[in-house]
């Protein structure tokens, strides 16, 4: 297959973006590690050169060396058909290879990329070319939701980016809340999943008929006024809202509201990217778990949405995004009220589908199967996309997964109703 000239530019404007990404970082930011789930800053620019490296530059460069073959232990995340790899919750402890030399190890990464990209590819070399880049975009969006987790526990509050006075002053001042209305769907029969007619993950198919039942879709996500009000009504200390495993998770860790709210003068704040700033409450509620989310729709009396709910509703909006300096949810400046909006940019959304594989679902041959099929157990899926997402990852069937506890990742509220 002749290669296509998008796909080098591609290669390069991801691999660049990582790198500039960096930029604010001290060089003692780069080895940050708070809890196993998240990853520091370093582990993840050398393991998504350890991808390119592993699926496309050994099995088809000739001669290729690497700079060190224990690499293949250490940045191995959970390829187990590859080989072993260095524990997770230790990655914090990899302080050799210095980051120059994480970044060297790159270059030469890019540098043999580069070779191979300039002959002609199978259809299955660029497809995992096309994953690499898009898994690289992936931790691109881990590398600011596992630093703003292991940066929220200093009580400096680093701002890893300062924002111009005037956008500051918008997004963390209080406006006119854009009131919350609802869009009815009357259900039926509907396709949802990929089309394959662009680069999606192997989990966002097979294309199937879905049954929906008639139901409604919140125009907007839930708000941080919305949620002090289920805050300030008991919300944490009323057990017939929670599911079982929320009301004994809220119990053991106490949570009294969402992660990263903290008071300062007995003014409401919450840490960002951009510092510690008080709390609009006109933007969106973030960093909520599955359990958090599901009880403040109890609570209105409403639920969330399914998967396929959502993504029905997504199919008949366009999807509007564009490059942003701001790395927390904004607030909704207009709205028409007969328009779904925030479906993108702003916070993931809880939905209270299982992920499971679709009829008909079949992995990908090899330790690249690996990449989405495996964890199909104990998780919800997410909808939409965040702040801190590529822009090109923000499609209707895209599945995004995580575990009901978690919420490090900038996950809000979208409300449904049964009709």
């Amino acid at each position: 297959m002749k290669n296509k000239p998008s796909l080098l530019l591609d290669f390069q404007r991801c691999r660049k973006y990582s790198v500039n990404i960096c930029e604010p970082l001290a060089i003692e930011d780069y080895s940050l590690q708070a809890e196993v789930f998240t990853s520091p800053t370093k582990w993840h620019i050398a393991h998504t050169s350890w991808f390119f490296e592993t699926f496309l530059i050994k099995p088809n460069v000739k001669n290729y060396k690497s700079p060190n073959e224990q690499y293949s232990v250490l940045f191995n995340s959970y390829y187990n058909a590859v080989g072993p790899q260095f524990p997770r919750n230790r990655r914090g402890l990899i302080t050799r290879p210095t980051v120059a030399e994480v970044l060297e190890y790159r270059a030469y990464v890019d540098e043999h990329m580069l070779e191979l990209l300039s002959n002609e590819l199978t259809a299955e070399q660029e497809y995992l070319i096309r994953l690499g880049i898009a898994h690289e975009q992936q931790h691109q969006e881990l590398f600011f939701t596992d630093l703003k987790y292991s940066l929220s526990f200093n009580p400096l509050f680093p701002t890893y980016q300062e924002l111009p006075q005037k956008l500051q002053q918008q997004l963390f001042s209080k406006h006119t809340a854009q009131p919350l209305t609802w869009t009815s769907f009357d259900g039926g029969i509907t396709e949802i999943g990929a089309d394959n007619e662009s680069f999606n993950f192997d989990n966002e198919g097979p294309r199937h008929k879905q049954w929906l039942e008639p139901f409604s879709l919140a125009n907007r996500l839930v708000t941080n006024g919305e949620y002090m009000e289920f805050i300030a009504d008991g919300g944490y200390r009323r057990p017939e809202l929670w599911l079982s495993d929320g009301w004994a998770l809220i119990q053991k860790e106490q949570w009294q509201k969402p992660l990263y709210w903290n008071d300062v003068d007995n003014v409401l704040h919450h840490y960002t990217l951009h510092g510690n700033q008080p709390i609009n409450p006109d933007a969106p509620v973030c960093h909520l778990s599955g359990y958090e989310a599901d009880a403040f729709a109890s609570w209105c009396g409403a639920r969330l949405p399914t998967e396929a709910e959502w993504e029905n509703a997504a199919q008949s909006e366009s999807v509007i995004t564009e490059k942003s300096p701001v790395l927390t949810p904004k607030p909704l400046q207009e709205n028409n009220s007969t328009t779904i909006t925030q479906l993108y940019q702003e916070c993931w959304q809880w939905t209270s589908s299982s992920y499971s594989p679709y009829p008909g679902y079949q992995a990908a041959q090899g330790a690249v199967g690996e990449y989405n099929g495996k964890f199909m157990a104990n998780q919800l899926v997410l909808r939409g996309s965040s702040c801190v997402t590529s822009e090109n990852h923000a499609r209707a069937s895209y599945r995004n997964f995580f575990y009901p506890p978690d919420r490090w990742q900038f996950t809000g509220v979208r409300l449904a109703k049964s009709q």
